[in-house]
């Protein structure tokens, strides 16, 4: 098989497997994907450590990424947490619409090909596909704010509601840094 057709095979397997692009259509995949950067990384390599600024999102078109964190455990240990992302999984994408550093390391477990999708790419896409730029946002959305529910039942659980609670509203008058 050919080395383009076994690239096309990939990013179609992308468009069409992809969690975070289901709620476009096929077509609008596509053009997704055409404002995408493909880059390739060698086994052991990083794609961006912990606490680096967020400058976009990545598919995986081949290979194998291992999301890693550290914490300290209860006895001042520190321990490591990974998750291991494959084919059409993605990852980093709440970094496009919002200024936020990672929080994660990412590497690469195999020899692997993202296809890369930053800020400025974002930027072309709503020029071009104003419809598909909404779309992308009301994806993001809904992941921030699953993961602010779950982050509230947790802080519930830890304390009480009165903090969740008190928590997200400090967070919600908290004025915006002038730029």
């Amino acid at each position: 098989m050919s080395n383009k057709f076994q690239r096309l095979k990939n990013q179609a397997h992308v468009v069409f497997k992809s969690k975070f692009l289901k709620n476009l259509s096929a077509t609008e995949r596509f053009e997704f994907l055409q404002l995408c950067h493909r880059r390739t990384y060698k086994e052991g390599e990083y794609v961006f450590y912990r606490n680096d600024p967020g400058t976009g999102m990545y598919f995986i078109e081949d290979g194998s990424v291992e999301l890693t964190f550290s914490a300290v455990d209860s006895n001042d240990e520190e321990k490591y947490e990974d998750f291991i992302l494959e084919k059409a999984d993605s990852f980093g994408a709440l970094s496009i619409g919002y200024d936020l550093t990672r929080r994660s390391s990412a590497k690469c477990t195999t020899d692997t090909t993202l296809l890369g999708f930053f800020k400025p790419d974002f930027e072309v896409l709503m020029e071009r596909h104003p419809q598909i730029a909404v779309k992308f946002l009301q994806t993001l959305s809904n992941i921030a704010l699953r993961q602010l529910e779950r982050a509230q039942k947790k802080i519930e659980e830890l304390s009480d509601p009165y903090t969740a609670v008190k928590i997200e509203f400090e967070a919600y008058y908290e004025e915006e840094p002038e730029e």
